[in-house]
């Protein structure tokens, strides 16, 4: 490993493992972890961080193997890691992944060949969740098996890795095909692939789906990776990516049916990216729920539909389908920031459950037991 410092009036620079890092003065005052700077117990920051001179330079700098040694001009000292100066410097956030992933069509989805989690192990084994939750972040979607046909029994599976997000819908909605609510859903129709809520101004991270009983034909839910496809066009079109990451649209929900009176609008770009490392977060995509295109000036209208139609083009592409028959027992989890769902038509009575789970709570039991999300 290289280790060289330089000291500039206004930064410090630091090459370490191959990696070329800059440090403004005033972040690196901020961050200091020492006891009176940061409460340990907490993990949070004690400094006044407005107190510090913004034009504050160090009184002395020195440096060994692993530790950085900056001492200031009321003789406080700070040590940092050089290690977590890598981790956390924009250099080293800029080369890294916030959340792993692996982008998949249809062929190397059914290649991974992703086990099922049975219930019980799901309920009671902390490495059967930890498993499962690698895979759902890997992937986008994961499954539990032998889960009774219940709504109760859905909701206990759903509450084991998250708070559940309350909505307009409900807590947990149950539907059929009786068109109850103003929506698409609440009927026999194919659907082409979406993402749900594109109506809230965040919208829903999780989703759960479990069918209860279907008495018929067809009704197959339909599963597409955003993101794969998404980075199918940065690669081909990247001007089209560009706009799409850029030009914020609405997207709205009326609903004046059966005593239910709503009127929801989320505004954001069909692709959102971290300004950083460019890595993908969120696709907002729903051609059914999308609202008046009135946020774009008159040259950019044009340019926005071929951007859009070139991504729709990519997500309908027959070899980017995963095809799923949903059935008693069987819970399918969604990222819904990612992964796009439909389904085809069905015949009889097919009764659904399900929910949405606030992403937060995922994530956060996700690092509780070790993974990087």
């Amino acid at each position: 490993k290289s280790l060289i410092l330089d000291k500039y009036v206004y930064f410090l620079e630091l090459h370490y493992d191959g990696l070329v890092m800059r440090f403004d003065y005033v972040w690196l005052r901020d961050h200091c972890r020492s006891a009176s700077c940061y409460n340990r117990k907490t993990n949070q920051r004690s400094l006044d961080t407005t107190k510090i001179n913004l034009n504050i330079r160090p009184s002395d700098i020195r440096m060994d193997n692993e530790t950085l040694f900056i001492t200031w001009p009321d003789q406080h000292v700070t040590q940092y890691r050089l290690s977590w100066l890598v981790e956390n410097s924009y250099e080293g956030q800029k080369q890294n992944a916030v959340q792993p992933r692996i982008l998949w069509n249809s062929e190397t989805y059914r290649n991974a060949k992703l086990p099922a989690v049975k219930r019980k192990d799901f309920m009671e084994c902390d490495e059967e969740l930890k498993t499962f939750l690698k895979n759902f972040l890997l992937y986008g979607i994961a499954f539990v098996e032998d889960v009774p046909p219940t709504i109760d029994a859905t909701e206990t599976v759903a509450q084991r890795i998250s708070l559940i997000r309350e909505t307009m819908y409900g807590r947990m909605w149950n539907f059929t095909s009786d068109f109850s609510r103003g929506d698409t859903a609440y009927t026999k129709h194919a659907l082409d692939c979406h993402t749900d809520t594109t109506y809230f101004q965040e919208p829903c991270g999780i989703q759960i789906f479990h069918c209860l009983r279907h008495e018929g034909t067809g009704g197959r839910t339909l599963l597409v990776d955003g993101f794969h496809s998404a980075e199918k066009i940065r690669k081909e079109a990247p001007e089209d990516f560009d706009l799409l990451c850029k030009v914020p649209i609405k997207h709205e929900y009326i609903e004046n049916v059966g005593g239910y009176q709503n009127h929801m609008i989320g505004i954001g770009p069909v692709l959102n990216v971290y300004p950083w490392n460019n890595e993908l977060y969120m696709i907002r995509y729903n051609n059914y729920d999308r609202a008046v295109i009135n946020t774009v000036s008159y040259e950019f209208v044009e340019k926005w539909y071929a951007a859009h139609r070139t991504l729709t083009a990519e997500l309908r592409k027959p070899e980017n389908e995963v095809w799923v028959k949903l059935k008693p027992g069987k819970v399918l989890f969604i990222d819904n920031w990612r992964v796009l769902h439909g389904r085809e038509s069905f015949t009889g009575l097919r009764q659904l459950c399900g929910c949405y789970l606030t992403r937060d709570d995922v994530l956060n039991t996700a690092r509780f037991l070790g993974l990087k999300a």
